[in-house]
């Protein structure tokens, strides 16, 4: 991977996020969700991953990218360049109780806002099932969601009506998190990806999930990102992004 490695490490207190250039985060209007049934409240972390000696959060920002580090997600005619992406490799807390290490893109300007946020997610315990680069799935949306993966830049078309439009991931400025736990409810289609169809009812809390007041929403809407999960009529659980779009 081109370009050096800047490398962020941090116990409980997290990461320091230094400065973040300017990024357009007007957002579209946003419809809060209608009241719906109790929720229950999620489940307490396991033993395994209240254990001592958990390890340290760390963060490795490679960089600027180029298109061999990007084959199946981008080509020429997208909106931004490799140059202007960045590769973060990054502890995240496990489904099995373990710390692991996964790979993000993003855009360079919203690197430090990304660790703060997966800082606080993995001091949470907050689990993730997997993050990979979409190129690891040659740039499938449907087999990297299929997986349960998280991840972030992918140049492709956001899945909507009208004239094609560029998807946020297109630009690196949003991130899908636990693809199944959060599906995107695609109107006049099933559920994506179909496993996400056992979670449909957003009221049974469980691990890895994204709802109102949880720490994922929360963690994303403290940098300013807005959630996909307040869409009206097509609620894409999973998303977040600069603008909320």
């Amino acid at each position: 991977m081109a370009g050096a490695a800047i490398v962020l490490a941090a116990g409980c207190a997290g990461v320091t996020a230094g400065p973040v250039a300017a990024v357009s985060t007007a957002r579209a209007p946003a419809a809060q969700p209608s009241p719906g049934p109790a929720r229950r409240a999620a489940p307490a972390p396991s033993p395994d991953l209240a254990r001592p000696g958990w390890p340290a959060f760390a963060a490795a920002v490679s960089g600027p990218l180029t298109p061999a580090d990007v084959p199946f997600t981008w080509r020429p005619g997208c909106p931004v360049p490799p140059e202007q992406l960045r590769a973060i490799r990054l502890s995240y807390a496990g489904f099995d109780g373990r710390a692991h290490a996964g790979e993000i893109i993003v855009n360079a300007r919203v690197v430090h806002q990304v660790i703060e946020v997966f800082a606080t997610l993995y001091r949470a315990r907050f689990p993730i099932s997997r993050m990979e680069p979409v190129d690891a799935f040659h740039g499938s949306d449907p087999r990297s969601m299929a997986a349960d993966n998280t991840s972030g830049f992918n140049c492709r078309y956001a899945v909507a009506t009208g004239p094609p439009q560029w998807s946020m991931h297109a630009y690196g400025l949003a991130i899908d998190v636990n693809t199944v736990q959060n599906p995107y409810l695609e109107p006049g289609a099933d559920v994506q990806p179909p496993a996400g169809a056992a979670y449909l009812d957003r009221s049974d809390i469980r691990p890895g999930m994204a709802y109102p007041g949880g720490i994922l929403v929360s963690a994303f809407s403290s940098i300013g990102w807005g959630w996909g999960g307040y869409w009206t009529g097509a609620p894409d659980y999973q998303h977040f992004s600069v603008n909320g779009r």
